[in-house]
């Protein structure tokens, strides 16, 4: 028996279904990396899910998904060997992947079927302290949905880093996204850049959309206990069908008739699955106690995981 967990797979995150107007947007994405695409994939479903959560209507969480499907499309004009690159970028190269937000601004704003969601691409890198880029922008000049697709974007790219296969841990990107929404004191007081930042009294993410993203992983955690519980009740009924063969087998071996010896090996054959024999089923059973417990120690700590979300501060 397998079990494996997708934060992304489909029936975890809620989407609309997006009408036929759509699909020439969403088609963009094609052109784009396998890496690339999966993100801006991921950052539209959670998009979504966070616009629910910050009560916005039908309409504006449809726009910001779109926006938000598309916020990376610029990287298609950002040389493979930065985009791809797998250490850290020089200060050039960094200066270079920063242009993904104009390039795909301008790749918009030139088709009239991608225009109206042209902000995405423009501000997911904004910062609410003046520190983001490309414009340096402040809170108030920041359009709603360039904060929330930013939260999005910083959480996925954080959890595409670290390779979670489950939430446990995930409450450290979370608290690193807390620490984000809080004002640094600037290290520079002369600096023109960091006299944007003392006077704005902020931090680079919105504490209002991050909270709204608790909210969203809580939900992700339970979901994902819900599917690792029924796993763990299919072991355990396995499991009882194990020990029933074990407790014939023992009979088998002490009963003194062969009429009785046969009455349970017959009970045995009917409760042995495809590729099981009574040579390998000991080992079949001590394969799937293993993974009874380690599933268990999971759904343990997805609970204590929850705990600690739940005392976090934004």
């Amino acid at each position: 028996m397998k079990y494996e967990f997708d934060f992304y797979d489909s029936t975890n995150l809620k989407s609309y279904n997006l009408n036929e107007s759509m699909r020439y947007q969403l088609s963009m994405l094609d052109r784009l990396d396998v890496f690339t695409r999966k993100h801006c994939e991921n950052v539209a479903n959670l998009t979504c899910r966070l616009c629910e959560y910050l009560h916005c209507n039908k309409g504006f969480t449809e726009y910001c998904t779109i926006c938000a499907y598309l916020h990376d499309i610029g990287k298609l004009f950002i040389p493979p060997s930065i985009l791809q690159k797998p250490g850290k970028l020089t200060e050039e190269e960094y200066e270079i992947m920063k242009t993904h937000t104009t390039l795909g601004y301008n790749m918009c704003t030139k088709d009239p079927e991608l225009r109206a969601y042209a902000n995405g691409a423009l501000y997911h890198h904004e910062a609410l302290n003046g520190s983001g880029y490309p414009q340096s922008l402040i809170k108030k000049d920041i359009p709603y949905e360039g904060q929330i697709i930013r939260v999005a974007d910083e959480y996925d790219a954080i959890v595409s880093k670290r390779q979670y296969k489950s939430h446990i841990g995930i409450s450290e990107t979370l608290k690193i996204l807390i620490e984000n929404t809080k004002p640094h004191e600037p290290l520079n007081k002369s600096d023109v850049l960091n006299e944007i930042i003392r006077n704005a009294k902020l931090g680079k993410n919105n504490p209002i959309i991050v909270k709204a993203l608790l909210k969203v992983v809580i939900d992700d955690i339970e979901y994902e206990i819900s599917c690792i519980q029924g796993y763990v009740e299919d072991l355990a009924t396995e499991l009882k069908r194990l020990e029933q063969i074990k407790k014939y087998q023992e009979k088998m071996i002490h009963a003194k008739k062969e009429k009785e010896k046969n009455y349970y090996l017959e009970g045995i054959n009917m409760l042995l699955k495809n590729h099981e024999t009574l040579e390998n089923y000991p080992t079949i059973w001590t394969e799937y106690q293993e993974a009874y417990q380690a599933r268990k120690s999971i759904i343990d700590n997805l609970y204590k995981e929850i705990k600690i979300i739940k005392k976090l501060k934004v």
